[in-house]
């Protein structure tokens, strides 16, 4: 989608948004820093133009009205249509996990990697608990907050969620093959490249890959070249399908080839026990003699184009708790979030 036709600070949404500038883009549309002009709130904004041959945002927003109310589920404060766009405004976030795998050298260490595991766990279950799978899941998707909800992760883009049960009857759908693979190839299950139809397994699944991936770096799976796109998804289906669990996760905690190997293991309707994973990894984590300490730690804020910008306690938080290379790290406000910038490499380029 162009962005939109007139100026953006223009654009008044709902009589109250007010447009400042495009934060990120996608296959459906555009993302907006926008501010409520009664009371200067941030929020973001989701735009797609109602002419879309596959419009998505009227779906997510009621895939979202559902799950209001969840911890980690972002708030939705608007839905409908302005102008010539279906619009969907939200709670400003802050950074994605892949942008803070990036700003920590794409490396997180193990006490990182199994802090936030508990959490993920605990947002896809609630995901499933809604009779919702997510279909979707990977590092780009899961985001922390700010301000006050600064140490919490939230789970978002339901527009390839899939209502795997009836919220009545209970009834699971049915087994199904032949299926598209639905979601991104680095992150699948083998049964979704195999065209099985997704349930609630898929998605625990693939948050195993994204725990390695966090560990390793990279997927054995990652830069295979092909022809087209689909030889590519048929070349990621025989590495994964090729390479064992235990060749995978080596020279890990076993936990995580336990957690993968469970996950694999589960029938097509069946309800994974989210809390023997959690265990694993909260054990893990006791093992290690890790604590759990949310203890905003300080760090002197930036100076960006004769600016001051103070930093989010986020940034402390997470950095202090996670990053060996913290105190290279300066972030501001930017986009649905921050931005980080390397101060003495550039790494991040735009």
């Amino acid at each position: 989608m162009a962005g939109v036709s007139t100026n953006s600070r223009d654009f008044i949404v709902a009589t109250k948004y007010k447009l400042i500038r495009k934060i990120g883009s996608g296959s459906f549309g555009d993302i907006y820093l926008a501010i409520n002009i009664t009371n200067g709130e941030e929020v973001a904004v989701k735009m797609e133009s109602n002419k879309a041959r596959h419009p998505q945002l009227l779906y997510e927003s009621k895939v979202y009205k559902i799950l209001q109310g969840g911890v980690g589920i972002p708030h939705i404060r608007w839905y409908g249509t302005e102008r010539e766009y279906n619009v969907l405004v939200m709670d400003l976030l802050g950074p994605s996990l892949e942008d803070l795998f990036n700003f920590c050298s794409r490396r997180f260490t193990m006490k990182t990697v199994l802090m936030l595991a508990d959490q993920m766990i605990g947002r896809i279950e609630y995901v499933h608990v809604k009779n919702f799978i997510h279909r979707d899941i990977k590092p780009d998707n899961f985001m922390m907050g700010i301000g006050r909800h600064c140490n919490k992760l939230f789970l978002i883009d339901f527009g390839l969620a899939k209502k795997y049960r009836d919220s009545r009857t209970r009834a699971h759908i049915p087994y199904r093959e032949d299926k598209n693979l639905t979601g991104t190839a680095r992150y699948a299950s083998i049964n979704a490249h195999l065209g099985i139809e997704q349930s609630r397994r898929d998605d625990m699944e693939s948050l195993g890959y994204v725990l390695m991936y966090f560990n390793k770096g990279t997927l054995p799976w990652q830069g295979l070249k092909a022809a087209t796109k689909k030889q590519k998804y048929e070349k990621i289906s025989e590495k994964k399908m090729s390479t064992p669990v235990e060749v995978l996760c080596k020279g890990f905690p076993a936990e995580f080839a336990m957690y993968l190997n469970y996950c694999r293991g589960l029938r097509f309707d069946e309800a994974p026990d989210y809390m023997y994973l959690r265990q694993l990894f909260r054990i893990l984590f006791r093992t290690l003699n890790h604590q759990v300490r949310f203890t905003y730690g300080t760090l002197p804020d930036s100076r960006v184009s004769g600016k001051h910008h103070y930093m989010n306690e986020i940034t402390a938080v997470f950095l202090h708790v996670c990053c060996a290379d913290f105190n290279r790290i300066s972030f501001w406000r930017w986009n649905i979030g921050l931005r980080a910038q390397y101060a003495e490499r550039n790494l991040i380029k735009r």
